[in-house]
């Protein structure tokens, strides 16, 4: 078992964009589908990621606020990935000024009328638990 700092951890996962945000759905079982991050991968243990209201990975943080994420660096021939999964609490943000701090233009595409988009929400994951692996290499850090 490995002992990297999450800063260490951090830096290897400023290139990943896509993380899997897993929920618990209405009846049990678990929801996961594609996030980004778009851009903001100052990863301090918080992870953001914008949403609608009406999409069902906020229902499902309304109704249990465990969650999960996944995310995997590209591994190529000379080099290794890291894949990292977290398990934290999904908090559900409806404020302007939060949504200006997170927001960059990428975002733009899927969301109109930017921060004024009628129904957006801010996803903040907050980890609890990291696990990582990069070769045969494995550790945890608990926040």
């Amino acid at each position: 078992m490995s002992s990297r700092s999450l800063a260490d951890i951090a830096k290897e996962m400023a290139g990943i964009d896509i993380a899997i945000l897993s929920t618990h759905a209405e009846n049990g079982e678990i929801a996961n589908r594609p996030m980004s991050n778009n851009g903001d991968v100052a990863y301090d243990g918080a992870s953001y990621y914008f949403s609608y209201e009406q999409a069902r990975a906020v229902s499902d943080i309304e109704r249990n606020p465990k969650v999960a994420l996944g995310f995997s660096s590209e591994a190529g021939l000379f080099s290794q990935g890291i894949y990292v999964a977290v398990e934290g609490a999904a908090e559900l943000i409806r404020d302007k000024a939060a949504f200006k701090q997170h927001w960059t233009s990428d975002l733009d595409k899927w969301f109109d009328n930017g921060v004024d988009t009628p129904g957006i929400v801010l996803i903040k994951v907050k980890a609890k638990r990291l696990t990582y692996w990069k070769g045969r290499e494995e550790g945890e850090i608990v926040l």
